[in-house]
């Protein structure tokens, strides 16, 4: 079941594409976080989506917010993922325990073993506040997340 809007959201200790640690908890009180997980790097629409994010970074990455993206792939596969498309923001890997995250998230495919399109705009209390889930094959629109971010 998804994380509800109105929820506080899960915290999580994920390593990033370059082996530290990241915490959803570091930026309570400082950023608003969007989480965006993503099935599998090196993908299609997966590309498509990150790099869209990747354009777009200062609406997403800035002062008040920070861009997380999450796939349950290894950090080794994340790092070259991001050097290859020159994504410059957080790639975390949600390997092992192979997508506890993902699960506390609501939006694990068990019969893909990964996890499905889920965006969680995260105020700086913690707090979600707005959601989209799209299955794997629909793009999501990053202008939603633009929106959402405008409202808090």
């Amino acid at each position: 079941m998804t994380i509800e809007v109105g929820s506080q959201a899960p915290d999580f200790q994920l390593k990033d594409n370059h082996g530290r640690t990241v915490r959803l908890s570091e930026f309570r009180g400082e950023k608003n976080v969007v989480l965006v997980f993503y099935p599998f790097a090196f993908t299609g629409v997966c590309t498509g989506e990150l790099c869209a994010l990747r354009d777009e970074l200062p609406r997403f990455e800035n002062e008040g917010t920070q861009l997380l993206a999450v796939s349950n792939d290894s950090i080794h596969t994340l790092r070259v993922f991001a050097e290859q498309e020159g994504l410059e923001y957080p790639l975390l890997s949600d390997f092992w325990p192979h997508g506890q995250t993902s699960r506390a998230y609501g939006v694990f495919d068990e019969d893909k073993g990964c996890a499905v399109r889920g965006t969680f705009v995260i105020d700086k209390e913690g707090v979600v506040r707005w959601s989209v889930v799209n299955g794997l094959p629909d793009a999501r629109d990053l202008n939603d997340y633009v929106k959402a971010l405008e409202a808090l």
